[in-house]
């Protein structure tokens, strides 16, 4: 690992920390170029040295991360080194858990919100796994790299186009992995019609829709601690798609964003912001904090992105209305169509009952077009669990990579362009969903960089 000064860096990461915290929580710029001056090499199928012993520091183990903790103690070649939280109950649960479990009591990292800083000054960590709220992303990815450690961090990768542009340049300049753990690509589903896609099923790609429609009022009842006692305040803070990568993650592979095409721009509208308020003057009293706070983001968002090559991406987002949960996953070709929840598939040819009725039954599409991945990790992964298995192979695969010398599955530039969907749909809403134009983070490298290919491994 490349040697970096211990004190220099923790002087640098507060200065970091704190500026990239406040820029999250404001609107995005639109002053900036679209594509500022590189600052060092593109990561695009980034190769870093074999690790035999992937070496792993976590930062927040609350909710997610703690699950992380449990799926990562599970993958043969890994050591948690050391673990960083806020709170020392969800701490010393994380280390419990290890030591239980006949593994080495990590060292921990607690006292204050520049904790992280301490434990990313050790030499002995090679890979760090960020699960905090969304405001801490950017500066601990950043942080991560300038510490010469790669970075995997929670969805969304940052909260606006200057943090995605600061994240894309210290990984260019660091030459470190930032890989945003888009944890949906690595479902069964969606690797299944990857593959489909790869082998031509569907013809050419035209449209596509992704969503992520799940019913979170509950949350607003997390006050203090857990998802809700940050996440709520985001309805009050912007009006667009809060949370747009997981159904956006698969549908952009499937299209080969990034690799071969890319966004080009989206317009975006939201309905009136009407559940939030009404959930929180039926469920908490006249002057509790709930009921002081201005919801803003409409209850339901739509996005439309324009892609280079001309393929539309239709983009919704709604934790508000009490509706089933959905994702969407629908992919459009010349030769037919896939949409999830529920499955369905309707093609002109190759083995569909007709195109003018839904095929529901999906086992014999499983049969013959499981992604090899999963034909070789599934039942492992279900075993481990995490939303049906997707997190156990997400983890497993990105240490496999690691460990035998390959390009991660996601890159910086995948995190930037789902993520800043979010920021610029919120640009759009308040200008009459006007267009605007989505950053080229990989300067210009989408046009010769390779798809994402069917690995078996």
């Amino acid at each position: 690992m490349k040697k970096f000064n211990r004190r220099d860096f923790l002087k640098a990461a507060s200065a970091t920390a704190a500026a990239s915290v406040v820029a999250g929580c404001a609107q995005t710029s639109t002053s900036l170029p679209q594509s500022p001056a590189a600052q060092g090499q593109s990561v695009i199928g980034l190769v870093v040295p074999k690790m035999p012993i992937v070496r792993v520091g976590f930062i927040g183990v609350g909710q997610r991360g703690y699950g992380h903790v449990k799926r990562m103690s599970h993958i043969e070649g890994t050591k948690i080194v050391a673990i960083c939280d806020t709170h020392d109950e969800v701490l010393e649960r994380s280390a419990q858990y290890l030591v239980d479990k006949g593994v080495e009591k990590p060292a921990l990292y607690s006292g204050g919100e520049r904790a992280y800083q301490q434990m990313l000054a050790r030499d002995d960590i090679d890979i760090v796994i960020i699960s905090t709220p969304w405001a801490w992303h950017a500066p601990m990815a950043i942080d991560t790299m300038n510490s010469a450690k790669h970075a995997f961090v929670e969805v969304p990768l940052a909260l606006t186009v200057e943090e995605m542009w600061q994240i894309v340049d210290t990984a260019e300049r660091t030459q470190k992995n930032c890989m945003m753990m888009e944890n949906v690509n690595y479902g069964r589903d969606e690797l299944m019609v990857l593959n489909m896609v790869r082998q031509g099923l569907f013809g050419e790609l035209l449209h596509g829709e992704a969503a992520y429609i799940h019913e979170l009022r509950w949350q607003m009842k997390e006050i203090e601690h857990k998802t809700g006692s940050w996440r709520t305040e985001w309805h009050a803070k912007r009006d667009g798609n809060l949370y747009p990568t997981h159904g956006l993650g698969p549908v952009s592979q499937y299209m080969n964003i990034n690799r071969g095409d890319r966004f080009d721009y989206l317009t975006s509208m939201s309905s009136p912001a009407l559940g939030r308020s009404a959930y929180a003057k039926r469920e908490f009293t006249a002057e509790h904090q709930r009921n002081q706070l201005d919801y803003i983001a409409g209850d339901m968002n739509t996005t439309i992105i324009k892609t280079i090559q001309g393929r539309s991406i239709m983009v919704q987002h709604d934790t508000t209305t009490p509706r089933p949960y959905s994702r969407h996953n629908l992919i459009q070709g010349t030769n037919g169509v896939f949409a999830g929840f529920p499955n369905r598939i309707a093609l002109e040819n190759n083995g569909s009952k007709s195109f003018h009725e839904w095929d529901h039954d999906m086992q014999a599409w499983y049969d013959k077009y499981d992604h090899p991945l999963w034909v070789k990790m599934g039942e492992e992964a279900q075993r481990n669990g995490g939303h049906g298995g997707m997190d156990f192979l997400m983890f497993w695969r990105m240490i496999y990579c690691l460990r035998n010398g390959e390009p991660l599955d996601q890159d910086v530039y995948d995190g930037a362009a789902w993520s800043v969907i979010s920021p610029l749909s919120a640009q759009s809403v308040a200008n009459r969903s006007s267009s605007v134009d989505v950053p080229d983070f990989t300067r210009g490298a989408w046009k010769n960089a390779k798809p994402l290919g069917i690995v078996g491994a």
